[in-house]
């Protein structure tokens, strides 16, 4: 598949009808979706195939109550912190971002039965599937042994950020909602090649299964960068990749593990340059990608 850039222009006729193939492919890919558990019926059943055949690490983390300690607030010294330590604070954290928003945002978005419009159907699966992330997220952290790890709410500001954001009119909302879905698109791949850095040698069967796991979300969430581009007119994806920098730059300062970890400046120029072509292309062929991004053949 010859891709081109996600910032590639499009007509409202376009747009149109690719939310008509987003939601037919959300429906095959996502599943039943039941609305009191924010579940999904596919979700569901991977997540309960992964529990059943549990992988764990040779060895717990040498100090669990360092990330205890720390995965929510640095309270140890950052500097002396094993990077291993390190990967699975920001995770938690790069996750708790994630569920503290989706929650504001199902609670601000009327349920499935009430959803008329194409968007909003779609809309509402989507956050469900942000919340099969989370469990997907908890389960990379029992790989390491981290059994009483806990989702805790943040404080009222951030409370009051997140649950503002979802009721914006979609001229303010839909640029920032697609840079923080290309913003986790682009963690994800610098990620999974953390992944192999730290494990691939030392515990060959714990990164095994935090590809796999990783590669779930990853699937959904290229599928969401598209779905969210599929909001944004011509003049509001130029305010989007102008918001790129600020928004890395800002939500990465509330994870100080990532300035150990990535490179934030490079992922802030894969993001301004994104192309489908920076994913696997069995990862692009399992996920949905908008049709005025992908080259005519010959």
């Amino acid at each position: 598949m010859q891709t081109l850039s996600i910032f590639t222009s499009c007509s409202a006729e376009e747009r149109a009808s690719n939310f008509v193939s987003y939601w037919s492919f959300s429906q095959r890919h996502a599943g039943e979706l039941f609305e009191e558990e924010r579940d999904l019926g596919n979700k569901r059943a991977k997540l309960t195939t992964f529990q059943a055949h549990p992988v764990r690490s040779s060895r717990p983390l040498a100090d669990p109550e360092l990330f205890y300690r720390n995965c929510i607030k640095w309270q140890d010294r950052i500097e002396e912190t094993d990077d291993l330590t390190l990967m699975l604070t920001c995770i938690y954290k790069f996750a708790r971002h994630e569920w503290v928003g989706i929650v504001g945002a199902w609670d601000a978005t009327s349920p499935m039965e009430k959803c008329h419009s194409v968007e909003d159907k779609i809309s509402r699966v989507h956050l469900a599937e942000e919340f099969s992330h989370i469990r997907l997220f908890h389960e990379m952290l029992r790989v390491f042994h981290l059994d009483k790890v806990e989702w805790v709410a943040p404080g009222p500001a951030m409370r009051a950020v997140y649950r503002t954001f979802p009721r914006l009119p979609g001229f303010l909302m839909d640029a920032p909602a697609f840079v923080t879905e290309l913003m986790g698109m682009v963690f994800y791949l610098h990620l999974d090649r953390l992944f192999d850095q730290l494990l691939a040698e030392s515990e060959p069967e714990a990164c095994a299964r935090l590809h796999e796991l990783l590669h779930e979300i990853m699937v959904d969430e290229l599928a969401h960068v598209g779905q969210r581009r599929n909001f944004i007119g011509p003049v509001g994806i130029r305010v989007a990749r102008a918001m790129i920098a600020p928004l890395f730059k800002a939500f990465f300062a509330d994870l100080p593990e990532s300035r150990r970890l990535f490179d934030i400046d490079q992922m802030i120029e894969e993001a301004r340059n994104f192309d489908y072509s920076q994913v696997p292309e069995d990862k692009l062929r399992q996920s949905w990608v908008p049709s005025y991004c992908i080259a005519e053949s010959g």
